[in-house]
């Protein structure tokens, strides 16, 4: 069966006190799951992932951000998401500290959360077995990473490249 691949960016944005910013989200994917902002890349455009990066930290936070304002920390390919898509992940850490929670809108709302919170929040399957793991590893720093998501729910990550 032939899926969908989507192309998509994810802001890790952190507030002064080094807490992660997270959107409990209103729509699919993982509705009622928190995560982190971002969205789908224009393809018919040719968006590029640090434009799109840019224009999601706009639409959904309000924040005008350059790419030199974005780190990027880790590259995600995940074959057979839910069973309906394929998705390729940019992940960028905003540089620039955030001094309020962004206002809700129709993709959810923002809340801060300290690190050690995660472990109590509904979060993407994915995200909880080894995507948050990998970015805080590699937090300023670089990983690439590759999941085949199986139908039962099981899913084989493969660790493609990373910095020391």
């Amino acid at each position: 069966m032939k899926l969908p691949y989507k192309i998509a960016t994810l802001l890790y944005c952190f507030n002064e006190a080094d807490e992660v910013l997270l959107l409990e989200r209103a729509q699919e994917p993982n509705l009622g799951q928190w995560s982190p902002a971002g969205g789908k890349l224009q393809t018919e455009t040719g968006e590029s992932p640090y434009a799109c990066a840019c224009r999601e930290a706009h639409e959904e936070m309000g924040l005008v951000l350059q790419p030199r304002d974005l780190h990027l920390t880790g590259l995600i390919a995940e074959q057979g998401y839910q069973g309906q898509s394929h998705w390729l992940m940019f992940l960028f850490e905003v540089k620039t500290r955030l001094t309020a929670t962004p206002p809700a809108h129709r993709e959810g709302r923002f809340q801060f959360f300290p690190r050690a919170a995660l472990d109590a929040l509904p979060l993407p399957g994915t995200d909880r077995e080894q995507i948050w793991p990998l970015f805080w590893r590699h937090r300023g720093g670089f990983f690439a990473a590759s999941c085949h998501c199986g139908a039962d729910g099981g899913n084989a990550w493969t660790i493609e490249a990373q910095d020391a």
